[in-house]
């Protein structure tokens, strides 16, 4: 029997950034369920802050090269990679100059939102499924953790639904306390169409707040997952509305690879 093939997309993934929850489980969770018996793939922007010489990054030219049009720009894509030894697990990171090379996430410096939050997220979403149509690796089961990945559900139903790799894989959405106040970019509706997708299957994101941004990745998820234990009651209660399959937060001192692997599994085996 093949192993399930599980597609980790994280925001933020430890050592490459800083220790908290969500970088926590960035780092554990692919190494926890490769041991479980499932084959991984883990990705993450490759934010500026990343020191690529002392974290040992470097460019896979056969996956780079490929150019995504973003609100009728051309934007290069660019493939790293770098190897967490101890997990025995390769870490591929989605560059560009326009989006990743600041030294900071998602603020200035002064803590103001970066404009093009919402271009960097359709580029990060988009990337990963180019570059995983590169290594003809098809998922069984994609996860996605923090609202920089809101897109991938959404292009996954959608834009990639025809693909032989991706036409049988499911997705998981994580929703964490990553809130952020106001809006994105009142244009981030128009930008974030492509091919298959209408302006019908993007309407919340007319109000792109933190709220219609997530329930957007909910909407076309097949399952949700709680990854911190605050997570905003308003969500909680729309996933419930919608009868989303949903996992609850669970700590890791209580064996969380055990939760999670079996809610995959469940996923998976609709």
């Amino acid at each position: 029997m093949e192993k399930t093939r599980v597609l980790f997309i994280s925001q933020e993934i430890m050592p490459y950034l800083p220790e908290n929850e969500m970088s926590k489980v960035g780092r554990y969770l692919p190494q926890l369920i490769q041991e479980k018996g499932k084959e991984i793939r883990t990705f993450m922007p490759r934010f500026g802050c990343i020191n690529e010489r002392r974290n040992q990054l470097h460019e896979v030219i056969r996956l780079s090269g490929m150019n995504l049009i973003i609100d009728d720009t051309d934007h290069p894509l660019i493939i790293k990679v770098a190897s967490i030894q101890a997990a025995r697990m390769q870490v591929y990171f989605i560059d560009n100059d326009d989006y990743f090379h600041r030294k900071s996430i998602l603020h200035d410096s002064e803590g103001k939102f970066f404009e093009d939050n919402d271009e960097r997220a359709i580029f990060f979403a988009r990337g990963v499924f180019e570059t995983v149509k590169k290594l003809r690796w098809s998922p069984d089961l994609i996860v996605c953790q923090g609202w920089l990945s809101c897109l991938v559900p959404l292009y996954l139903k959608k834009a990639y639904k025809d693909d032989p790799l991706f036409e049988n894989s499911k997705v998981i959405y994580s929703v964490n306390n990553d809130l952020f106040e106001g809006e994105l970019n009142k244009n981030f509706k128009e930008k974030s169409l492509f091919d298959g997708v209408t302006e019908e299957d993007v309407k919340d994101l007319e109000n792109p707040t933190f709220f219609n941004v997530v329930k957007t990745a909910i909407d076309y998820s097949d399952g949700v997952i709680y990854g911190h234990k605050d997570v905003n009651d308003k969500i909680k209660e729309y996933v419930t509305s919608e009868g989303k399959k949903s996992l609850d937060y669970v700590e890791k001192e209580d064996g969380y690879e055990v939760a999670y692997n079996n809610f995959f599994d469940e996923v998976v085996g609709e």
